[in-house]
């Protein structure tokens, strides 16, 4: 009875003083998160973006859950139809931004609780960039047409902000004291993001990004991740982990540079961008910023928040550039992968489902977390033919993206190895092979689909 009771009181004291057994960067290996003390790879997919709004919200976790998925987006958007947006109306009709809508607090809550209760990592963005402009800006509470709290001369917002977000038109991503001031937009802002952390706080399996493929000034993610750091410290001597996501789909452009040089501001970089990008160049583009962080002083986790690609979307993307990024992006070594909502992704539709599953399964079959990407030494290899991680001598994860034929050295590993083929698309995975080794290994995918080769040196 005496050891329950100082295992009680240890327990409080570490919950008290903030040492948390829920998402952190791994300290053995920074690349990636830990959760409940484990290393993890975040993969997800799921039918929205701002998920807390969606009303089959249960079922579908439950569904992400049983596909192997552990990862979520949650944009604090609320431009889709039957949205609730966050702050009340009086009886005119206007919203009073000093009053809560509590049915959308109340929505954001069962999903934090939710998606606790089932270890999904969240990865909430506090400002939904596209919710402030154009038609969705005409409507929104923070408009000073729609609210009784400030006028446009007092806020200096417009009341009509018809361009896109590239375009920066919009003065609310400048309220903050480093651009113009704008203490009473500023006001009710903090509310926003002051009742947002009154919810997430209270939980473990969050992390947070600041906006979704912003084009303003630093000047703003900074302030907000300072703020969010600072808040979580004072009310909940807690740690949590920022990033920023910006719109440049190149990640050598100087705008990925204030959140990938800066590890004071931001804990992780969001790489979701590169996702726009096909074949060899999205290897290519994330592969160089990857190994530059992870040479660096900061080593740290970098995330896919979406992948995009399904057919008939905007971007010309099919299902086929959906699943060859979600993969490259687990073989380069990020952090975190997630198919896009549709119809810009595959959400987590049977395809999506069927590559988590199968991922996760690769991922568990090897030490994944202290591989490292090879593909330099594939031989006879094609352009975005095949792509290599491996824990040199010991096991290799060749990823064949439509079929294909390459050779690789694998003499050190001995005379003889098993090789495990997967098909992404499979659910039932085949015996393991024999694989006979040489210097010059021929390595053939049985068809022209999404394969990948497991081999282990026969220890």
């Amino acid at each position: 009875m005496r050891n329950i009771i100082i295992l009680i009181t240890y327990f409080l004291l570490f919950s008290h003083l903030g040492f948390s057994q829920g998402i952190s960067i791994n300290e053995e290996n920074p690349r990636f998160w830990s959760y409940n003390g484990q290393p993890i790879v975040l993969l997800g997919g799921s039918v929205e973006d701002n998920l807390f709004q969606y009303r089959e919200l249960e079922p579908h976790l439950d569904l992400l859950q049983k596909s192997g998925g552990n990862y979520v987006r949650c944009t604090m958007s609320s431009r889709d139809e039957g949205n609730l947006w966050p702050f009340a109306r009086n009886e005119e009709g206007q919203y009073d931004l000093d009053k809560f809508n509590e049915a959308y607090w109340e929505r954001f809550a069962n999903f934090l609780q939710l998606s606790a209760e089932r270890d999904i990592i969240v990865q909430i963005e506090l400002w939904a960039t596209f919710d402030f402009y154009r038609e969705i800006w005409d409507i929104n509470p923070f408009n000073p047409k729609n609210n009784v709290n400030y006028d446009i001369k007092r806020s200096k917002l417009s009341v009509e902000v018809d361009s896109h977000p590239i375009y920066t038109e919009n003065n609310f991503f400048r309220s903050v004291p480093s651009q113009m001031s704008l203490f009473r937009v500023l006001e009710y802002q903090q509310k926003f993001v002051d009742k947002l952390l009154e919810h997430s706080l209270q939980y473990d399996h969050v992390l947070y990004c600041m906006d979704n493929e912003t084009s303003v000034t630093a000047d703003w993610g900074k302030f907000w991740s300072d703020y969010t750091k600072k808040v979580a410290q004072e009310t909940h001597n807690k740690k949590v982990y920022t990033t920023e996501m910006w719109d440049p789909w190149d990640l050598n452009h100087v705008a990925h540079r204030s959140t990938m040089d800066h590890p004071e501001i931001y804990d992780f970089v969001d790489i979701s961008q590169n996702n726009h990008n096909k074949g060899q160049l999205h290897w290519d583009n994330g592969l160089k910023q990857i190994e530059r962080i992870h040479r660096s002083e900061h080593p740290r986790p970098l995330n896919n928040v979406k992948v995009y690609g399904a057919e008939g979307n905007k971007f010309g993307h099919n299902n086929q550039d959906a699943i060859e990024r979600f993969v490259r992006n687990i073989l380069l070594g990020a952090a975190s992968t997630r198919f896009h909502r549709p119809p810009s992704g595959l959400g987590l539709n049977d395809t999506a489902q069927i590559v988590i599953q199968n991922m996760r399964k690769v991922i568990n079959s090897y030490d994944h977390f202290n591989a490292e990407t090879c593909s330099h030494l594939l031989k006879e290899r094609e352009e975005n033919e095949a792509y290599l991680r491996a824990n040199a001598n010991k096991a290799y994860a060749l990823y064949f993206t439509q079929g294909g034929e390459v050779k690789l050295d694998l003499s050190k590993m001995g005379k003889e190895a098993t090789i495990q083929w997967v098909n992404l698309l499979e659910k039932q995975w085949p015996k393991p092979e024999r694989l006979t080794l040489n210097a010059n290994t021929s390595i053939t995918a049985p068809d022209a689909g999404n394969w990948i080769a497991i081999i282990k040196a026969n220890l």
